[in-house]
């Protein structure tokens, strides 16, 4: 199962024996368990961290200078306000200089997914040496990550960053988007480890022949679980057949990627009949300087 998951990964992500990542998740993560198969099956170099999650970034990193930074939401968000903070104590013509920089890097990925600039990329180098300054690709997985975020992760680091969508129950690697790809708010397509099919949502009027089509993810493939140990009850909860529930309901977008766009479990129905996912408040939430 994780062979076939870090397989595929890999056709989309394409590390081989001259990259080094750090494992600093916990291995029985589904995440970091399909990120060491891949390490495993193709040779990358695997470094661990020291066991301090908060001498990561400005210690570790450095320490290691990784090619390839796989992670969460959570961590990108606290690089990310980081960051942001430093540029913004600037002043005078550094201030200046970062902004145009930003600004200029922004434009060129909004419309060409390019994430490297002659000229600005040396403007950041400081920034790059917080991730070790060798990081030319990034995964996130596991939440959503906002694409403000996203965006001006790959713009400090010069590096692609693919957003990736699974379950512990799928081996996690299912769905990625593609590096140098413009867009952004959606998690790519299937890889070819799994089949996704949408499964109709009457109460919530959520329907496959809907334009664009809507339902619940439903995932199919050698990388999907057989079923939760010594639990069929929950297991018959959860497949539908030979399918996997994943308990998101997701849009396919005209390019072939997929969007989450809600939750089919989980979430609050208000008083006026409105349904909403607490998961995307919390992303909001999250990127307060004011939050734990």
């Amino acid at each position: 199962m994780l062979v076939s998951a870090a397989t595929s990964v890999n056709m989309v992500a394409n590390l081989d024996s001259k990259d080094t990542y750090i494992s600093y998740l916990p291995s029985a993560h589904s995440f970091e368990a399909c990120t060491f198969a891949l390490a495993l099956t193709f040779g990358c170099r695997c470094g661990y961290f020291g066991g301090d999650i908060l001498k990561l970034v400005g210690e570790d990193l450095p320490m290691l200078k990784p090619t390839f930074f796989p992670s969460v939401p959570r961590l990108y968000n606290r690089i990310f306000s980081q960051v942001k903070g430093k540029f913004a104590a600037l002043t005078g013509c550094k201030k200046w200089l970062i902004e145009k920089a930003v600004a200029t890097k922004l434009a060129n990925i909004a419309t060409t997914g390019e994430v490297t600039h002659g000229c600005y990329d040396k403007i950041f180098k400081a920034a790059r040496a917080l991730l070790g300054g060798n990081v030319k690709k990034m995964v996130t997985g596991s939440a959503p990550i906002s694409a403000d975020v996203l965006k001006f992760i790959q713009i400090v680091f010069s590096a692609t960053m693919q957003e990736g969508y699974g379950m512990t129950e799928t081996s996690a690697g299912s769905v990625l988007t593609r590096a140098y790809d413009p867009g952004s708010g959606y998690v790519g397509g299937p890889m070819a480890n799994c089949k996704i099919r949408l499964k109709d949502i009457p109460e919530m009027e959520y329907y496959h022949y809907s334009n664009p089509p809507k339902g619940e993810v439903c995932f199919w493939g050698p990388s999907i679980m057989d079923g939760y140990f010594k639990n069929p009850e929950k297991t018959a909860e959860a497949m539908d057949g030979e399918w996997l529930r994943s308990g998101d309901v997701g849009e396919i977008l005209p390019n072939g990627a997929i969007k989450i766009i809600d939750r089919a479990k989980n979430i609050f129905k208000l008083s006026q009949g409105e349904y909403i996912a607490p998961e995307k408040l919390e992303n909001q939430y999250i990127k307060s300087d004011f939050v734990a």
